[in-house]
């Protein structure tokens, strides 16, 4: 298959729609030839921040030496993201490449009279492939949903981090706070440290599974900290003393996922000595993550881009749009998938002095824009729904004209369609 019909192929699965459990995948990476156990892992799941601490994690194994894959979801532009070594990724023919490889394998079960692999255990496998193949010595795996069942979690890690546990996916991962910490906690396995920014009852959670698995555990807040610096953070921990690490990522909440990516260094740099401060000072100084807090200039109008997707999200974008932009005037220009908790976001976000613009993602999820806007409208009568995303960003770019900063916020497959939008119409980085 060439990349068109690579696409073509991943799109027909999606009928099969989204299967939790690891039957499927486990018999797809043996027909493979168990690619994922050709290097080392980092696996890494939690309710938010898991792709910015998975970005951070493989920055710093990149500067330390290390051939360094990275395989996160979704993507904001291109399948293309998701295949990432070394900063860069994959090429188009090397990632049909990896897809036939992985369909392969799936037509073979097929002929086993097994069940049909979704789309998500395709990529998986196309990524485990993928990695092998280009022979990295280590691959960070973000999971996609959960844990315990997602098809990431067939592989070993040396490291398993869980940056935190909130509400989310619950009808998938036992309905509740403890259902889904319980799902999370199912990537912990036996002997393999575990680095988490859980807190409460779900970090007992947490405690439990590793003790019952005989890991150690380091927790934010007991065993390591951050606290804001100058341009970036101050980072302790009771085994590694303490420094000072300037971060490329912005918004206030990158403090807490840079010091789990840092302790997750730590343990990595246990077993090797490559992995030091300035590999990991140098790696957070220059690491890129499109669509966290990203900032942009266009028509003399400031814009942060943020995939904030779920009510924890919203808490921290409000949190770091307070810190940056404090006191300022703000256009919202926002898009929420049906299934997230848009009453909960909306009222975190939105301020009675905003003006909000509202437009649905490109995606069958896509909340119904109307029912946002009678939520908005609740709080601000400046409240007006544009169905098109490139009529709604002219739309927010003409309400920020003067003095209002404009945020862009929601589910990621807007934030993916925007970004692109902004940089056709010239956007440049804003810091």
């Amino acid at each position: 298959m060439d990349y068109k019909e690579s696409l073509s192929y991943l799109e027909s699965l999606n009928v099969f729609g989204s299967k939790l459990g690891l039957s499927r995948i486990e018999r797809l990476v043996e027909l493979l030839g168990h690619p994922e156990r050709r290097y080392g892992t980092v696996h890494v799941t939690g309710t938010n921040g898991k792709g910015s601490v998975s970005a951070m994690t493989a920055a710093i194994l990149t500067e330390s030496g290390f051939r360094t894959g990275l395989y996160t979801s979704p993507h904001l532009d291109s399948y293309t993201e998701r295949f990432v070594i070394d900063g860069e990724r994959a090429s188009e023919a090397d990632f049909a490449a990896a897809i036939s490889a992985a369909k392969r394998a799936a037509d073979a079960m097929l002929a086993e009279g097994a069940e049909q692999p979704t789309e998500f255990e395709v990529l998986t496998a196309a990524a485990f492939y993928y990695f092998a193949e280009k022979h990295v010595d280590y691959a960070v795996i973000e999971v996609g949903l959960g844990g315990l069942l997602d098809s990431t979690n067939v592989i070993m890690p040396e490291v398993a981090v869980i940056t935190n546990v909130a509400m989310e996916h619950a009808d998938r991962c036992g309905g509740t706070l403890e259902g889904v910490a319980r799902h999370k906690a199912g990537i912990i396995k036996p002997g393999v440290p575990v680095v988490t920014a859980a807190e409460g009852m779900p970090l007992d959670v947490l405690r439990q599974k590793a003790e019952e698995e005989g890991s150690e555990i380091f927790a934010y807040g007991e065993d390591f900290r951050a606290a804001a610096g100058a341009d970036g953070i101050d980072f302790s921990s009771k085994n590694g003393g303490a420094a000072h690490y300037a971060l490329a990522l912005g918004g206030a909440y990158q403090h807490q996922n840079a010091a789990l990516a840092i302790r997750t260094a730590m343990l990595l740099a246990e077993k090797h000595r490559a992995v030091t401060h300035e590999t990991i000072a140098r790696a957070l100084k220059s690491v890129a993550w499109p669509g966290r807090f990203e900032r942009f200039t266009l028509e003399g109008v400031r814009i942060v881009v943020d995939g904030a997707h779920n009510p924890a999200g919203a808490a921290a974008l409000k949190e770091s749009l307070d810190a940056t932009f404090a006191g300022e005037k703000r256009v919202l220009l926002l898009g929420i998938l049906e299934d997230k908790d848009y009453r909960a976001m909306l009222r975190t976000l939105v301020r009675a002095d905003d003006r909000v613009v509202i437009t649905p993602p490109d995606s069958a999820r896509a909340g119904d824009p109307e029912n946002l806007a009678r939520v908005a409208w609740e709080i601000t009568r400046e409240v007006e729904v544009v169905p098109a995303a490139d009529a709604a960003l002219s739309r927010a770019l003409d309400r920020a004209a003067g003095r209002r900063i404009l945020c862009a916020a929601g589910s990621l497959y807007l934030i993916g369609n925007l970004r692109r939008l902004l940089l056709e119409r010239g956007a440049h980085h804003d810091g």
